[in-house]
């Protein structure tokens, strides 16, 4: 019974569900006399998907929960990042998010966090503050709440500058055109700080607040417990890394990382609306 318990609060919750199932794809029976082995309800996938999301176990791991076979988890899960699943509950989130409670486009915050990556693969790279072991980069766009809207991944050795421009061209919905009211600013801190990064910005109509080299330490040694308005965007990272799936890559594919950071972003998403617990 203890087992059962510690499994069940790790279960995809129905309000989620009811947000998930209208995306998932219709799979035709392709036996040649329409029988064959019943397939799993995506349902029970969807839990042991969101298991693993959670706790960041092996998908062989699966088979101890009593969900299902890990092989079919993994089997369903990569049918659903061919077919786009994962980003298409994110953008979902982020469209009913914006309804009731309104993006906030008007300061906008980026920032870049490593972990580690021990399988290696595509679009990982030696972590330079883990003695060169091989890590993962994700870089997330927040909005002025601290809502992630947007989000790139690369190797660990890739500075945060190089990934300005893939990360907002990785925003989730249609972002509007700033105006001369309604400016879009975007804070970043020191790490940003180059000619290149303010070029990016101009071209993409964001108003750049970059801190420079040194300046943020002096300003809050003059104005003690005083938080920079990117504090969002770290707070958001520390989010997705109760995530463990997150936390440490497992995947060696970086398609299958990337709709893993998706589906832990959905979350954060509808978790905001308020309609999910």
């Amino acid at each position: 019974m203890k087992r059962a318990k510690s499994v069940d609060q790790w279960r995809i919750s129905d309000e989620l569900w009811e947000k998930l199932q209208p995306l998932l794809p219709d799979h035709p029976n392709t036996h040649r006399f329409g029988g064959g082995r019943p397939r799993k309800p995506d349902r029970v996938c969807a839990d042991a998907i969101f298991f693993r999301l959670r706790t960041g176990c092996q998908w062989k791991a699966l088979d101890a929960t009593g969900m299902c076979p890990g092989s079919t988890a993994h089997a369903r899960f990569q049918e659903w990042v061919a077919a786009g699943v994962f980003l298409k509950l994110w953008t979902a989130g982020l469209l009913e998010y914006d309804q009731l409670k309104g993006i906030d486009w008007s300061w906008l915050s980026m920032d870049g966090c490593m972990t580690k990556a021990p399988l290696g693969g595509k679009k990982t790279g030696r972590n330079p503050t883990d003695r060169g072991k091989s890590g993962v980069k994700r870089s997330l766009l927040v909005e002025g709440a601290g809502v992630p809207i947007g989000v790139a991944v690369d190797g660990a050795n890739r500075n945060d500058f190089k990934m300005a421009r893939a990360t907002i061209e990785r925003i989730a919905i249609k972002r509007p055109k700033p105006t001369k009211k309604k400016t879009q600013g975007m804070c970043l801190d020191k790490g940003y700080d180059y000619d290149e990064v303010r070029e990016l910005l101009e071209e993409f109509g964001f108003s750049a607040h970059i801190r420079a080299r040194g300046e943020e330490a002096r300003e809050l040694k003059r104005r003690a417990g005083e938080k920079a308005r990117r504090w969002v965007v770290e707070r958001a990272h520390s989010w997705l890394n109760r995530f463990r799936a997150v936390l440490i890559r497992w995947c060696k594919k970086s398609d299958n990382f990337l709709a893993t950071l998706h589906f832990a972003l959905a979350v954060i998403t509808y978790r905001a609306t308020g309609l999910t617990g």
